[in-house]
């Protein structure tokens, strides 16, 4: 099979990766700091922490690219948590690699990419502090994690740490637009906004989402994205919500039990009646006041969900406590 065959058949989120700094979208003040770097040549150890699909491991592999050129395959060792990633793997392949003499040019160092770096083990985080002392004149490390506090003290005190936000809805459309123009994707902007509702600032997931529904149905639009993803339908929960404001206590049990139904999870129709509270328009009988309220009602039901009272009587509290609200 040719290269461009395969490169055909790959998932849009790996054949439209970005390749350089200036191709990746949002969190724009960190991209600038590794641009700074990329052209000073000095790459520290890095932490980049953030949710998923923000950009964290892409923005790595594009400084390696502009730092190290063609010598990049021999000079990058990536370890992702599908790796075992105990303390033998520090003590075997990333000190092995730390060894390891690769010819670059002046003022470059091998860099190891350590991705999801929060699920190592304490002992192996140990061990890699004591590796990142020793061969730091070789050898630099980017670790990618969810969360910066599972990383101990001591190798967050010799990393310089970027923080990743979720990308905006502005920064999802302008990427999808331009992969569903290149791609000939037949689209209109309901399917789009479902794929930006349901991607929740994850570019992975929005991609990943316009490419299953394309495979499914040819056409994007906003019941092809739900049924594709799955997800308890927004126009459904507005149509909920509205019953609340206007204490109709049975008729929006009525949505929500249809929900539980379907096979939905309670924490499905929570985390989805959440995003839809909080970013859709409401019309006016829902002011900001009682947009807050709700909010702080829905937070209050994830967290029993959470702990284990699932049952369709806990949504039923749920929407008899929006109702008294209104």
């Amino acid at each position: 099979m040719s290269k461009a065959t395969k490169n055909e058949l790959a998932p849009w989120v790996e054949k439209y990766r970005p390749q350089l700094l200036s191709d990746i979208v949002g969190n724009e003040n960190n991209v600038d700091r590794l641009k700074v770097i990329a052209k000073e040549g000095n790459l520290p150890n890095v932490i980049l922490s953030g949710p998923p699909g923000c950009g964290k491991t892409t923005s790595v592999w594009a400084v390696a690219r502009e730092l190290l050129g063609d010598k990049v395959k021999d000079a990058v060792l990536e370890l992702n948590a599908s790796d075992e990633r105990g303390i033998d793997v520090v003590r075997n392949r990333i000190k092995t690699f730390a060894q390891t003499k690769v010819t670059l040019p002046e003022g470059r160092h091998k860099i190891i990419i350590l991705d999801e770096a929060d699920s190592m083990t304490e002992g192996a985080q140990q061990a890699l502090r004591r590796t990142m002392e020793l061969y730091s004149k070789t050898t630099r490390f980017a670790l990618a994690c969810n969360q910066s506090e599972k990383v101990i003290e001591p190798i967050q005190s010799r990393c310089c740490l970027l923080r990743y936000q979720k990308l905006s809805p502005v920064e999802l459309l302008v990427r999808v637009k331009e992969i569903a123009k290149a791609e000939n994707v037949n689209y209109d902007d309901g399917g789009l906004e479902a794929i930006l509702f349901t991607a929740q600032g994850d570019m992975r997931q929005a991609l990943n989402n316009l490419q299953a529904t394309v495979n499914a149905y040819e056409l994007v639009n906003k019941e092809n994205v739900l049924k594709v993803c799955d997800e308890p339908h927004p126009d459904l929960m507005v149509k909920m919500l509205m019953y609340c404001t206007e204490k109709k206590f049975f008729e929006a049990c009525k949505i929500i039990h249809e929900f539980y139904r379907l096979g939905f999870s309670a924490d499905d129709i929570i985390s989805t009646l959440f995003r839809v509270v909080k970013t859709i328009d409401l019309s006016k009988k829902v002011t900001e006041a009682l947009r807050a309220e709700y909010i702080r009602e829905i937070a209050c039901c994830h967290m029993r969900i959470c702990q284990g009272l699932t049952s369709k009587l806990q949504l039923s509290r749920l929407v008899a406590g929006l109702c008294r609200l209104s």
